[in-house]
């Protein structure tokens, strides 16, 4: 007489507590659970790359920022052309950690969110624990940056934007600062919806110029069009490592802040 699967199992489930050999049949189970476990690990950084349309990334930064702000906007319109175009692990990484992101960090106005997110994705794609390779990824990262502080943004119109917004320099990666040198150009306030949506424009240009730079670095071409200004490497001179004062570790433009070398001023009190 015939048995069914489910009998055949009940019978053999049976057989092994009978014989002493239940506990290979847990070791069994338990080993094919840690080999599905090991399938899912998230492997260590850098993870692999493929070349992505920055084109695409922006409107899908554009789109992104509305649904999660600047900083996840500028993450998850590289990030998840990359889930696309190659799955895991990216698929593995929840990309809504990076809402957090938003605003300067909870909305605090410091380090601008859409810089927060390409770094962030820059570091996923060519970082690493070990000190000595963190150098690349770190050049690619102040290579958006100093770009960030001094080039007129937003230099990307979504194909469907909400207003016409114009261009200023921030020269600062801060939000707060980017934020108040727009407003005095455009003539928004800084709780606008004009305001707003300069920084969805904002968050599509900063993931499109990531997308170009992480292209370069996979084809091998990768090169910092925009070094630190002449202005803020003589700040580093007294200020920096090496220097008399070493009192700060500064790698943005100084000047976005403070006085400029060329003012014969006193240094502001703390």
């Amino acid at each position: 007489m015939g048995l069914s699967r489910r009998e055949l199992m009940r019978s053999a489930g049976v057989l092994a507590a009978a014989t002493g050999f239940g506990g290979l049949a847990l070791s069994i189970g338990a080993t094919a659970g840690a080999q599905t476990a090991e399938k899912q690990a998230v492997p260590d950084l850098p993870w692999p790359y493929k070349k992505i349309d920055p084109l695409v990334v922006a409107e899908a930064a554009y789109a992104g920022y509305y649904k999660g702000a600047c900083c996840y906007g500028v993450f998850e319109g590289i990030v998840g052309q990359l889930k696309k175009e190659i799955g895991a692990p990216y698929t593995l990484f929840p990309s809504t950690l990076l809402v957090v992101g938003q605003g300067g960090v909870a909305d605090t106005a410091s380090l601008c969110g859409c810089l927060n997110g390409a770094a962030s994705a820059i570091f996923l794609v060519t970082g690493a624990m070990e000190s000595k390779k963190r150098e690349l990824p770190y050049t690619i990262i102040q290579e958006v940056f100093n770009w960030y502080e001094q080039t007129e943004l937003p230099d990307y119109r979504p194909k469907t934007p909400k207003f016409d917004i114009v261009k200023s320099v921030s020269r600062s990666t801060l939000c707060h600062v980017s934020v108040t040198k727009w407003c005095k150009v455009a003539g928004f306030k800084a709780f606008s919806k004009e305001r707003s949506e300069r920084c969805a424009w904002l968050t599509a240009s900063v993931a499109k110029y990531t997308a170009e730079l992480l292209n370069s670095h996979a084809d091998g071409a990768f090169k910092m069009a925009h070094p630190l200004t002449a202005a803020t490497k003589t700040c580093r001179t007294c200020h920096d490592k090496g220097s008399k004062r070493e009192d700060t570790r500064a790698m943005q433009d100084c000047g976005g802040c403070h006085f400029t070398p060329k003012a014969k001023t006193a240094h502001p009190k703390l």
